[in-house]
């Protein structure tokens, strides 16, 4: 049977767009956020839809990202979970990274550094075939979003307003994080609802 190069690179495109639509986020701002059902690195379940009646901020991290690094070294991340948490934010961090990927952590690993780092969040996942970061549609390393108490998407990016991995620009940039959360807590629209997140690609 003979194939047309013509008709065969039509096919090949079909599936390539058919992929890709699988992988599509399906997060929205204003819409419910999706549910989702992981383990965390100490064993316990983590259930979105629990989680109704609270905010919760989802974190993709990769501990090994300069960006990253910027963040946690700095205090910047901890100090936000730390005061996030604190007022009953619940705030989960997702590692997307694939086996054998950079910052591909282990459980011991990854609670090691989150010891070293001072880090406080309520859980850290790892999502090791990527489904929960596709879900979300999540590009970077760090990407943040935030959910209200009702399961509505509030805010979908980065963490501020400077895209740089120099700890010297924490303290000029905007946190959109936390201007959400505060948004959210008064019960005010988010201002700034999306924005586009920066630092290393997931590693799916």
């Amino acid at each position: 049977m003979k194939i047309h190069l013509k008709s065969f690179a039509l096919l090949a495109a079909f599936a390539t767009a058919l992929v890709v639509s699988v992988h599509a986020k399906t997060v929205t701002i204003g819409n419910q956020a999706p549910d989702f059902t992981v383990t965390d690195i100490s064993g316990k379940t983590q259930r979105l839809s629990d989680y109704k009646g609270k905010t919760v901020v989802l974190e993709w991290v990769n501990p090994n990202c300069p960006f990253v690094k910027k963040h946690y070294e700095s205090g910047n991340i901890p100090n936000l979970q730390k005061t996030a948490t604190g007022s009953g934010v619940v705030w989960i961090e997702i590692n997307s990274a694939a086996p054998g990927k950079d910052g591909d952590f282990d459980p011991a690993k990854a609670s090691a550094w989150l010891n070293e780092m001072h880090a406080a969040p309520s859980a850290y996942v790892r999502d090791s075939d990527g489904t929960l970061g596709k879900l979300y549609g999540a590009k970077s390393t760090p990407h943040m979003f935030v959910i209200t108490a009702d399961g509505t998407l509030a805010y979908d990016g980065a963490i501020d307003s400077i895209s740089s991995a120099k700890k010297d620009d924490i303290s000029r940039a905007t946190n959109y994080v936390s201007a959400a959360l505060t948004s959210v807590k008064l019960g005010q629209p988010v201002a700034k609802a999306v924005s586009e997140p920066y630092g290393c690609s997931v590693k799916y």
